[in-house]
């Protein structure tokens, strides 16, 4: 008999005690869920096989996996298996935003999923490296395969204090020039900011050859505007407060919202970049699940 799987709901890691206690719950809780799927390639195992792209070498085909599956999975070799996975976790001061009934601040969102990322790229012996930003690089954790490393990763997030304004475009240039080895970026932000700025750091990634997954992190009050009576909005980083008739611009909002997103969406996929919007309320194992479908069953191309 199967013990039932972990709930990985936002509400149950928010009673856990310290981020490093949550991520291992939220890794623990997703490889329990991966072992009872019947569908192969659903593991964090990447690093033994590959989908068969037209023009592959047939002499690579893995024929056992072929037998159970129907599915043509080529054999990978460790050259082609080195990865380094750069994890770029926004702390602004708009990060610590927290609605009310949700457990989890956007930021506690974002370092629970960075540490349990972190956590599976250590598993598959590849290197992660951790930048914190706000308006500037706060602190960098450069990149090791060591899995004692992951320690290191916690413990800068956690000590991460939200106070600056951000400034994501500025950052992400100078972060490619920082970074020598071409890898896979996954960048854990609200994107609040100027979008042009925005979207031309993520070209500059790219010019660089990484690989791009940006993880929009919104809280729900921000993708749904619930609020029905005269509000107060305080302003963060350095904005000022408004006091508004929510009901008058709940549409206007909405749209904006939706445009913002689709820009952005949509130029993340002109320069093939991976774009996922998440909610602050959503389960951790749904989560990850559409981030590494998203990435094709894995962290790797």
């Amino acid at each position: 008999m199967h013990s039932a799987p972990l709930s990985l709901d936002p509400q149950t890691l928010s009673k856990l005690a310290g981020l490093q206690l949550r991520a291992r719950y939220i890794v623990d809780g997703y490889l329990s869920g991966m072992h009872r799927s019947a569908h192969y390639g659903q593991s964090v195992e990447f690093t033994e096989h590959r989908e068969y792209s037209q023009g592959d070498d047939l002499r690579y085909v893995d024929w056992k996996v072929y037998g159970k599956t129907d599915k043509v999975y080529l054999k990978r070799f460790e050259a082609e298996t080195n990865l380094v996975c750069y994890l770029l976790v926004d702390v602004s001061e708009s990060m610590s935003y927290q609605s009310e009934g949700v457990a989890l601040s956007k930021s506690q969102y974002a370092h629970c999923l960075a540490a349990a990322l972190a956590s599976l790229v250590l598993r598959q012996r590849d290197s992660v490296s951790l930048m914190t930003f706000d308006q500037d690089v706060r602190e960098l954790v450069r990149a090791s395969g060591n899995p004692a490393h992951w320690h290191q990763l916690v413990e800068v997030l956690e000590r991460s204090r939200l106070e600056r304004k951000s400034s994501l475009g500025k950052v992400l240039h100078e972060i490619s020039q920082r970074l020598r080895c071409p890898g896979l970026v996954v960048v854990f932000s609200d994107l609040l900011g100027d979008t042009d700025s925005l979207i031309s750091g993520l070209k500059h990634l790219r010019h660089d050859r990484h690989e791009l997954l940006v993880l929009h992190l919104l809280d729900p009050a921000e993708v749904e505007f619930p609020f029905e009576h005269a509000t107060r909005f305080r302003g963060l980083e350095r904005l000022s407060s408004v006091l508004t008739e929510p009901r008058g611009v709940r549409q206007a909002y909405l749209k904006e919202l939706a445009q913002f997103v689709g820009r952005v969406e949509a130029a993340c996929r002109s320069m093939q970049a991976d774009y996922e919007l998440l909610r602050s309320d959503e389960s951790f194992g749904l989560s990850l699940e559409r981030v590494l479908t998203k990435r094709r069953g894995g962290l790797r191309r």
